[in-house]
């Protein structure tokens, strides 16, 4: 341990320091993980950043919670919907999606180069490269290239391989059950 104070291999600033988190996998709850995190964070008077890519349309549980904060809470975060409303997958996936997941990774990088927040989440990003709609060594680059205090989480099936290696801190979110195998569809409080 005394090795690795001396070499400095530990960081002596890390609470000043920002990473970037992945939550990824195909198990349910990486949004939500996320958007946990953006809770705590606007606790503690940060301004907050979410980008949701792929996700348009007003039905999300979230998005009432968010409408209803104090004020003051409300007065630090920003969210951008950056898709169409419906769910996006390789089949469907149209010139338009394209569009809108752009005007938001456009956001996102303005807001990463500008220092606007503190933590930036971007919601379901790993799809939006994985789609080839968000370039990943552009990605990578303006990762690599962020803010030293800046938070960014990016979450989402299918994390491509070039971020995971930037990453800090990457979870895998696995299923081990789950009570769509057995007909449950998504129900309104819980999946949105």
């Amino acid at each position: 341990m005394k090795d690795n104070i001396e070499n400095n291999l530990i960081n002596p600033n890390w609470a000043q320091h920002g990473y970037i988190q992945i939550y990824t996998g195909n198990g349910k709850g990486k949004t939500t993980a996320s958007l946990g995190l953006a809770m705590r964070a606007l606790g503690r008077n940060w301004k907050v950043l979410i980008i949701m890519f792929t996700k348009g349309g007003d039905n999300y549980g979230e998005l009432n919670s968010f409408r209803e904060l104090s004020p003051m809470i409300k007065d630090n975060l920003t969210i951008i919907q950056a898709g169409m409303d419906r769910v996006v997958y390789k089949s469907n996936a149209t010139d338009e999606d394209r569009k809108e997941i752009q005007k938001g990774w456009e956001i996102a990088k303005s807001a990463i180069k500008n220092e606007e927040y503190q933590l930036i989440i971007l919601d379901e990003a790993n799809i939006a490269i994985d789609l080839g709609f968000i370039d990943v060594d552009e990605a990578v680059e303006i990762f690599k290239n962020k803010p030293k205090s800046m938070e960014i989480v990016l979450t989402g099936r299918n994390a491509n391989q070039k971020i995971v290696e930037i990453a800090h801190l990457v979870s895998e979110i696995n299923p081990v059950k789950h009570y769509w195998d057995t007909g449950v569809v998504a129900r309104k409080g819980i999946e949105y």
